[in-house]
């Protein structure tokens, strides 16, 4: 699948970095474009922005007790093989408590310390993952979505999204590029793993606003938990236990954030496209239900997240027919499918996308999308 620009002819430049960290349904229509500019009025208009906190109370409450009953299983249970249950259970709780750092970090929950807060609680102290790191790389992606050379969210993949990325791949990593259809989602169970290392890298190289802060959360978190495993469980088992917990956490990350934007245009270079245009023509939605909203922690609706990161995920799945609406009146397309087509779509573009290894075509350095 050749990756493609979209011609709209009403695109207005935006700058590299100017909507880094910033609302877009509060930016001037002169950096967001008059498309979105428009849209986001309606939106607004409709209260879907207005912060509603007293909402996610139950949803804190629901994760809490997921834990919880996870820990207490734990200690009830103690030296058993039985404890690997246990361990796929809190893997699953660790990526329901994901998205309550996600939506802090986006101020979708709450704004100034209480986001903050609620962000290193459920990043740093419950899953060992440094928020700051997190917040600054989040929202590169989301200015840039699917951008070869300013989304970062493409450039730590071991898949490859277009040729061009090909060359710089070491020995292991073709292999992967050559097999990515398959390898790409075996390879999600070290996601977890990944997150990890990569705020520790961070930290160490106080790249973030409070490292100090954020490594003793850190430090905290590897403290009890490691002391925990290994101590009401035999070494061999508490490795076990380790391995599955991150393993399903990883899986659940990856297959949460595989369908938004992989298979969708692939772009590179300065961007040229508006708000509402860069967000919707790489992004895909999977269509809701009550259980894929729950599975899926409202990002099933990725386009009207992305259109408006700030949005509380209760309110994603009103904007969705406003959103569609808007897009059929201006002509841009709109890509919706189920669950089971969305990950077919993401198989058979990494197939496509490693063809040229396959067969040993030569590709030069650099990505050849435009």
């Amino acid at each position: 699948m050749q990756a493609k620009e979209a011609s709209t002819g009403t695109a207005t430049t935006a700058p590299r970095s100017g909507l880094v960290g910033v609302d877009p349904a509060r930016a001037s229509a002169k950096e967001v474009g008059n498309h979105f500019a428009a849209l986001a009025r309606q939106v607004r208009a409709a209260g879907l922005l207005e912060l509603s906190p007293a909402r996610y109370y139950g949803r804190l409450a629901f994760n809490a007790a997921l834990f919880l009953a996870g820990l207490v299983a734990f200690f009830l249970i103690g030296d058993s093989w039985w404890q690997l249950a246990v361990a796929a259970w809190m893997g699953i709780s660790s990526a329901q408590s994901a998205f309550m750092w996600h939506d802090a970090g986006h101020k979708a929950m709450f704004r100034g310390r209480w986001a903050t807060v609620m962000g290193m609680v459920h990043a740093n102290l419950l899953n060992g993952v440094s928020f700051g790191w997190w917040v600054n790389h989040h929202n590169r992606h989301h200015s840039f979505p699917n951008n070869l050379d300013l989304d970062p969210d493409i450039g730590r993949r071991t898949a490859i999204f277009d040729m061009g990325q090909y060359p710089s791949r070491n020995r292991w990593g073709r292999f992967v590029v050559r097999h990515q259809r398959t390898l790409f989602f075996v390879l999600l169970v070290l996601e977890g793993y990944k997150m990890r290392r990569t705020s520790l890298v961070a930290l160490f190289r106080s790249n973030l606003r409070q490292p100090v802060l954020e490594g003793l959360i850190i430090v905290a978190n590897m403290a009890i938990y490691l002391t925990a495993v290994f101590l009401v469980l035999s070494p061999l088992k508490a490795i076990a236990f380790l391995a599955v917990q991150h393993a399903v956490l990883g899986v659940y990350f990856g297959l949460i954030f595989a369908p938004n934007h992989k298979g969708m245009e692939v772009r590179s270079g300065e961007e040229s496209l508006d708000w509402l245009e860069r967000q919707v023509l790489t992004s895909r939605n999977i269509r809701p239900s009550g259980l894929v909203d729950w599975l899926y922690g409202g990002l099933n609706y990725q386009v009207e997240h992305h259109l408006f990161p700030t949005m509380p995920r209760m309110n994603l799945g009103r904007c969705r027919p406003l959103v569609q609406e808007y897009c059929a009146r201006q002509g841009i397309p709109y890509r919706e499918v189920g669950l089971l087509e969305s990950y077919r779509e993401v198989a058979t573009f990494l197939h496509e996308v490693s063809e040229p290894a396959r067969r040993g075509v030569p590709v030069t350095t650099g990505p050849t999308a435009s």
